[in-house]
C-alpha cells in the first residue's frame, strides 16, 4: 500500500483513528476528516511526528452529512483529491435506544443523514476520479446490526442495512472496472460509540462492555488493512467480525 492515498471519514476517534495509524504503518498517505477540528489537528500532529518524511497527512474538518461541505472540503484539497484511491467510509453513529413509538425523529434524521447520505455524498464525490484512474478501494463500515435487528435499534439497524445494500449496489455499478468495494460489519467494538449513543452517560456506556471482552478499534483497523492487501483480483465484499464473547446480536457472554 506504499504511496497510496487514503481518505478516512470520522478519523477523530475509534475505528477511524486506529485505521489512520494502521494505514500509515503501511506507507499510505492520508486525508483525515471529521467534525472536530481540534482532534483532527492533534491526530495530524501525532502522525507527522511518528512518520515524519514517510507519510503525508492532510486534515479536513467537515460534516459528511452536509453535501455542500463535502464538496468544499475536497476543493480545498485541490489536485491532491485526484490521487485518493482508498476511501474508508467510517463516519457513523447511533443515538438513543428508545423503541420506535417513543423515538425522536430528529435523532433519526441525524443517524440517516450521517450513516447513509453522508456515506453516499463522499463516495459520489470521489468515485469519478477513481474510475478515471482505473484504481480504487472503498471500505464501508457497516455493522452486524445491518443483518440482525434488535429492539430499540430500528433506525440504526436500517441505516446499516442500507450500508450493506449500497456496498452490493456499488459492486454492480462498478462491474468492468478494477475498483473494489467492501462492507466491514463489526459486532461490539469498544470506542466512543456507546458514549455518543447514551449522550455522554459514561456509566451506561461502560456497562455495555461490562464482564466481556469486546473488539478493539485496532482489531477492525487490522481487518481493513487485510482486505486492502488482497491481490487485485480478490474483492472481499462483506466481512462480519464478532468478539468471541458475542455469538450473536443481543447475546453476550458476561463474566461475573
Amino acid at each position: 500500500m506504499q504511496g497510496r492515498l487514503a481518505l478516512i471519514t470520522g478519523a477523530t476517534s475509534g475505528i477511524g483513528e486506529a485505521t489512520a495509524l494502521r494505514l500509515a504503518e503501511e506507507g499510505c498517505d492520508l486525508v483525515l476528516t471529521g467534525r472536530r477540528s481540534g482532534r483532527l489537528s492533534a491526530l495530524k500532529a501525532r502522525l507527522d511526528a511518528m512518520f515524519a518524511g514517510k507519510v503525508g497527512v492532510d486534515a479536513l474538518a467537515f460534516d459528511v452529512a452536509d453535501r455542500a461541505a463535502v464538496g468544499a472540503a475536497l476543493e480545498r484539497l485541490g489536485p491532491r483529491a485526484e490521487r485518493i484511491d482508498i476511501l474508508v467510509n467510517n463516519a457513523g453513529l447511533a443515538l438513543g435506544t428508545e423503541v420506535a413509538q417513543s423515538g425522536d425523529p430528529e435523532d433519526w434524521d441525524r443517524v440517516i443523514d450521517t450513516n447513509v447520505k453522508g456515506l453516499m455524498y463522499v463516495t459520489r464525490a470521489l468515485l469519478p476520479a477513481m474510475i478515471r484512474r482505473n484504481r480504487g478501494d472503498i471500505i464501508n463500515l457497516g455493522s452486524v446490526a445491518g443483518r440482525w435487528s434488535y429492539r430499540g435499534g430500528a433506525v440504526y439497524c436500517a441505516s446499516k442495512a442500507a450500508v450493506r445494500a449500497i456496498t452490493e449496489g456499488l459492486r454492480l455499478d462498478l462491474v468492468g472496472t478494477p475498483l473494489r468495494v467492501t462492507n466491514i460489519a463489526p459486532g461490539m467494538v469498544e470506542t466512543e460509540f456507546s458514549d455518543v449513543r447514551y449522550r455522554g452517560d459514561a456509566q451506561k456506556a461502560k456497562d455495555v462492555y461490562a464482564g466481556m471482552t469486546p473488539l478493539s478499534a485496532r482489531d477492525i483497523a487490522d481487518t481493513i488493512a487485510w482486505c486492502l492487501s488482497r491481490p487485485p483480483h480478490v474483492n472481499v465484499q462483506e466481512l462480519i467480525v464478532f468478539p468471541t464473547d458475542q455469538p450473536a446480536v443481543g447475546h453476550v457472554h458476561r463474566r461475573s
